[in-house]
């Protein structure tokens, strides 16, 4: 068989073999193109940037047109005379450029609105990520233990035929490896479920867009972890979702207020008028006395009409501009706070999950896989007993468990390490 055969076989055998791994910053990447949410939230962004060209819209002008005719007893009718005028308000005081700093603020609020969303978008994801990452190494794991106690039981049938062992042993091996089948079958079912809960953040089904998918799940430790504090504090301020949205809602509210103080000026109302009578010729009335006639006539007017401010006497909504803008400063406050706290605790969190893992790669593992291994050694020499090895391998398995948890929580530490200080995180 050549090896193109060779290769085409495989190929037939395990379609999933020769997948390419999906990495979380692939997965990441899919998720900012297909998330629905995202999506959703985009459309705020749309809806705010079209407040620009309506803010910039100026007072629509008014056409009215009048028609009067004089009626004289014992006469023929009048002529119509029309009045057509047309009048606009002159907005004064600023009010169309406020209304326009207003919009292009409200539009940066939008976008760092979805920009925080995003962030929120990349936790989520992060952790479904490292969550489906853990469960499949516990399903590898358990299908190891699973493998080993089915040989105890093989070998315990074949010792029992020679009488090295007794029925019970036997039995008591039997029962141990059907309670651990159970336990891998929940541990399957708990990864199937983990990798299903990756589609949601995608906006579709994960095997829509990675068939076959294949977790790449070797996570690096953030470098970043090892900056101090004084470095990282300022990167957050500067970079930090929530920090740039209390930031630009505190702009907003300020050009609203702004806004506020413009539009208390008075608009004047400018109409120009334009009177059309048809002129008539003279006559003679019912009791034969002469009418005069009027000639064609035109008259064009011009009127401005000044709103008297009685209601300006109240600056209530001043106030509560002012109001909003000075809680929107509090606002800003708390927010570079929490920022700071929040960089320092998820550094301190980091290190000590990256010194955990640490601690189980470099001791725990070795040490309890050493135990394990020469207790099953011992038991098949007859110098233990069943007991004695199941205790170890459960101990393995534990520590082995732990590790996985461990592995699981440095990844989201460090996931919240890089979020904290406004960085798109990778693993």
């Amino acid at each position: 068989m050549t090896r193109c055969n060779v290769l085409l076989a495989a190929w037939l055998i395990a379609p999933g073999a020769l997948a390419t791994p999906l990495s979380f910053d692939t997965y990441l990447s899919a998720v900012e193109s297909h998330s629905l949410e995202l999506q959703a939230q985009q459309q705020g962004v749309v809806s705010a940037r079209a407040g620009i060209g309506m803010a910039g819209l100026r007072p629509d002008p008014e056409f009215t047109l009048g028609a009067a005719r004089e009626t004289v007893h014992a006469l023929p009718h009048r002529p119509v005379t029309w009045t057509p005028a047309l009048s606009m308000a002159i907005e004064t005081g600023g009010k169309r450029a406020a209304r326009i700093k207003a919009a292009h603020s409200n539009v940066v609020l939008a976008e760092e609105t979805v920009a925080g969303f995003r962030n929120d978008l990349y936790a989520a994801a992060a952790a479904a990520f490292t969550e489906a990452c853990r469960t499949r190494d516990v399903v590898a794991r358990k299908e190891q233990t699973m493998a080993a106690l089915s040989k105890v039981v093989e070998a315990n049938g074949v010792r029992l035929k020679a009488g090295d062992v007794g029925g019970i042993e036997l039995l008591q091996s039997r029962v141990e490896r059907d309670q651990f089948q159970a336990e891998l079958a929940q541990a399957r079912s708990e990864a199937d479920s983990a990798m299903l809960e990756l589609s949601p953040p995608l906006g579709r089904q994960l095997d829509s867009l990675f068939p076959q998918a294949q977790l790449a799940c070797d996570f690096a430790a953030y470098a970043g972890s090892d900056k101090d504090a004084s470095v990282l504090v300022p990167q957050a301020l500067n970079a930090r979702s929530d920090v740039r949205i209390a930031r630009a809602a505190l702009d907003n509210l300020r050009d609203g207020a702004a806004l506020v103080r413009a539009n208390r000026a008075v608009d004047p109302t400018v109409t120009v008028g334009l009177s059309a009578a048809r002129g008539y010729r003279d006559g003679i009335d019912g009791n034969g006395d002469a009418v005069d006639g009027a000639p064609r006539s035109r008259a064009l007017s011009v009127s401005l009409a000044i709103p008297i401010p009685l209601s300006r006497r109240d600056n209530g909504d001043v106030v509560q501009a002012e109001a909003g803008v000075t809680q929107a400063m509090l606002a800003l406050r708390q927010a570079e706070l929490a920022a700071e706290t929040q960089v320092r605790t998820a550094q301190r969190q980091s290190r000590s999950a990256q010194e955990r893992l640490a601690r189980y790669r470099d001791g725990v593992l070795l040490d309890a896989q050493k135990v394990v291994d020469g207790m099953r050694l011992s038991y098949f020499n007859g110098n233990a007993s069943l007991l004695e090895w199941l205790a170890a391998q459960r101990s393995a398995d534990d520590a082995y468990q732990g590790y996985l948890q461990a592995c699981a929580d440095a990844a989201i530490a460090s996931t919240q390490l890089q979020l904290a200080i406004g960085q798109r995180p990778s693993l």
